[in-house]
């Protein structure tokens, strides 16, 4: 056929392996121009090449197979934009990401669990009415059912005209970290009961006795601190069975800043004594 390259020439010209050829090929990314029937042979146009050459630098930018071909088959310019825009942002966010968890990794090798303060207190929590949201969630969904949750419970406040008595919060049972699911509740207090609407519903928050500690900044390294107020648990308190709890002391709907935000992390205890901050 006219400009045809086998298979190991048309992996030279465009520097894919002739086992990506073949993926490609059974996939339907990119077919050859002509199969022999009786060798199975692949021949490809050099007409293919700059097609191949895209997909490469798409794959090279871990664009999923699928996303390639929807990019390969856009009716336009501005369709094929806005694939290739999206994929890009997805990268910046985990390249964010990737960000994030070296610099908390240099932080760990750098200043070591028990190098510096450990911020710990305890407090007792008395019951308190609130607006609050429950289900069973799994570990890999916590984030974006968090942020749907808050955003809806705050939402279902301002709609009722009513405010809060406090910074929201979170209970977290023990499955939902040790089997990766299990109960998830978060709650913003307010004394005025809110009328259920969609997940939300008005709960009391049981009273609980707590240690405690305040975790800066986002949540990429907040297992940093559940390791140290464990490990205060364990040397200087009565720990007993219960959920963990959060309170967002100062989080988004406080400030934009992140380096602001503000957790406090409750571990349930036995209050046999005092602790850091009973003076």
């Amino acid at each position: 056929m006219h400009n045809g390259l086998p298979i190991g020439d048309f992996s030279r010209a465009t520097h894919l392996s002739v086992k990506t050829l073949r993926y490609y090929h059974r996939v339907g990314l990119l077919e050859p121009a002509d199969v022999d029937p009786d060798t199975r042979y692949r021949r490809y146009t050099t007409d293919q090449i700059p097609a191949a050459q895209i997909i490469r630098r798409f794959r090279d930018l871990d664009m999923p197979v699928d996303e390639v071909r929807k990019v390969l088959a856009a009716p336009d310019i501005d369709a094929r934009n806005e694939l290739i825009a999206g994929h890009l942002s997805r990268l910046e966010e985990g390249l964010s990401r990737t960000r994030s968890a070296v610099a908390s990794l240099r932080d760990l090798l750098e200043h070591p669990a028990g190098t510096g303060p450990a911020n710990i207190g305890r407090r007792r929590v008395p019951a308190t009415p609130a607006a609050a949201i429950s289900s069973v969630v799994d570990q890999a969904d916590l984030h974006d059912w968090f942020l749907g949750a808050f955003g809806e419970l705050y939402a279902t406040l301002d709609a009722q005209q009513l405010a809060a008595d406090g910074p929201g919060g979170g209970i977290f049972a023990t499955e939902l970290f040790a089997h990766d699911q299990g109960q998830a509740t978060l709650f913003v207090p307010g004394h005025t009961p809110v009328r259920p609407v969609g997940r939300v519903v008005p709960v009391t928050v049981p009273a609980a006795e707590l240690a405690t500690i305040i975790h800066h900044g986002t949540h990429t390294d907040i297992d940093r601190a559940y390791g140290a107020l464990a490990s205060y648990v364990t040397q200087h308190a009565l720990a007993v069975d219960g959920p963990i709890r959060e309170y967002y002391l100062t989080d988004r709907h406080s400030t934009a800043d992140e380096a602001q935000w503000r957790t406090e992390i409750g571990w349930p205890i036995f209050h046999t004594g005092p602790g850091p901050d009973d003076g």
